[in-house]
């Protein structure tokens, strides 16, 4: 059976350490399932990334919907990053942060009356719209704050990212965005509104992307939307190419920051415009574990199960897109015997799954199973399902550690009910 490889999550004598900083001490400390993340893998990647661009005008933008621990956002901020918020809650957390709303993005296909009106009492950098209608909401909200709204419109160009059909945005089947047909047009409707700053395009084509290519392809299409919005008069001055860097999960072979940076850096240039990117998984995904205790194992004739204490309200990709998360021991002295068997939580549901007939070392009851590559969109998705509490966070640095959230308790899952006399 393989292992995850990776530089932040080794073996040393056969235990797992994140960092310098034994799990296990972690589990004895903190109980189980227990999110930990690696500092320096966090660190190092946004560096890379900034780095294979340094020779152009770019900001780079944390998805926070990929890891929105206030800890995390701070972290990327801290080392010169703005935050890309997608909701009220997103920028409540960003604000929590410590994030100057100048540094931050308003994005979103469904975005309330609220939101767009906390942004512009913000002044937040740009609010990316992604329906005329949305542009005219947005207009009407800063006429009566008297304010003129920085906009960018998100485009659809129509360029298939080669992902999962559930995290590819830029077919003209999503609901995302605007058609490219229709963008050159709405641009100019949009231009005679009152309020609005037309200083932007947008467009985010998917998730998970491990091909250079469908970027390229939707790259050089809007920069031939920018060159005809200029000529029509609409200066055009940032292009967002969203986020949606692969990772490798398990046999995936994503491309590198450099490979990304030798392919597009020609269209950059060519475009004129200072260039957004909004990476979350890329910068995060391999940087943390879901570690969970096994609770019991068993053989119904058919098959073996592992039944462990973390489910799909810890982690749920697995149970809706199907996704492979790598689950190795961290003690790799206890067995050497390999399985097949199904990891599955303790939720009352079929779909409760962290993988299905899995090969994976033979494990006994009581021993600890990391689940990889769990630093992005594990703890955003948690869910009380079954009134199970939230797990909590833990970020290492080096051969210390920090807890960034702690477990939720009882009382929490209580604390905006009452019983009431009916």
């Amino acid at each position: 059976m393989k292992l995850f490889d990776s530089q932040y999550f080794t073996y040393q004598n056969g235990e797992m350490f994140c960092e310098d900083l034994s799990v296990r001490t972690i589990a004895k400390e903190y109980g189980t399932p227990v999110y930990i993340y690696s500092k320096k893998f966090f660190t190092d990647k946004f560096t890379e990334f900034t780095n294979a661009f340094k020779d152009i005008n770019h900001t780079i933008f944390f998805a926070s919907k990929s890891n929105f621990n206030i800890n995390v956002m701070k972290l990327f901020y801290d080392l010169g990053a703005g935050i890309d918020v997608n909701s009220g809650g997103e920028l409540f957390r960003a604000l929590k942060a410590g994030v100057d709303p100048k540094r931050m993005l308003l994005t979103g296909v469904g975005k309330t009356r609220e939101e767009i009106k906390t942004g512009l009492e913000l002044d937040i950098k740009i609010i990316k719209a992604e329906s005329i209608q949305e542009v005219y909401t947005i207009s009407e909200i800063a006429g009566q704050l008297g304010k003129t709204a920085e906009v960018a419109l998100r485009v659809n160009p129509d360029v298939d990212a080669e992902t999962h059909p559930y995290i590819t945005t830029a077919l003209a089947e999503n609901k995302f965005g605007i058609d490219a047909k229709i963008a050159f047009d709405t641009y100019m409707e949009c231009a005679k509104l009152p309020n609005i700053k037309l200083t932007g395009i947008d467009m985010h084509i998917g998730s998970q992307i491990t091909k250079v290519s469908p970027f390229v392809e939707a790259v050089a299409k809007l920069n031939d939307l920018i060159e005809k919005l200029r000529n029509a008069g609409i200066n055009i001055e940032h292009l967002d190419i969203g986020g949606g860097m692969g990772v490798t999960y398990n046999d995936e072979t994503p491309f590198t920051p450099e490979q990304f940076a030798d392919a597009l850096i020609p269209l950059f240039e060519k475009s004129g415009c200072e260039i957004i990117f909004e990476p979350g998984r890329s910068l995060t995904a391999n940087g943390g574990i879901l570690l969970t205790e096994t609770l019991y194992t068993k053989n119904n004739g058919v098959k073996n199960f592992i039944v462990v204490d973390g489910s799909m309200t810890d982690l749920l990709r697995p149970s809706i897109y199907g996704s492979y998360h790598h689950i190795q021991p961290t003690n790799l002295a206890e067995t050497d015997d390999v399985i097949k068997a199904d990891i599955v939580g303790p939720v009352c549901e079929s779909g409760d799954f962290l993988a299905k007939n899995r090969e994976i070392f033979k494990v006994n009851q009581g021993d600890l199973l990391a689940v990889m590559s769990a630093g992005a969109y594990g703890m955003t998705m948690a869910s009380n399902y079954n009134a199970r509490r939230r797990p909590p966070e833990i970020l290492v640095d080096g051969d210390k550690h920090y807890v960034i959230r702690g477990r939720e308790t009882y009382e929490h899952l209580l604390y905006d009910e009452n019983i009431v006399e009916l």
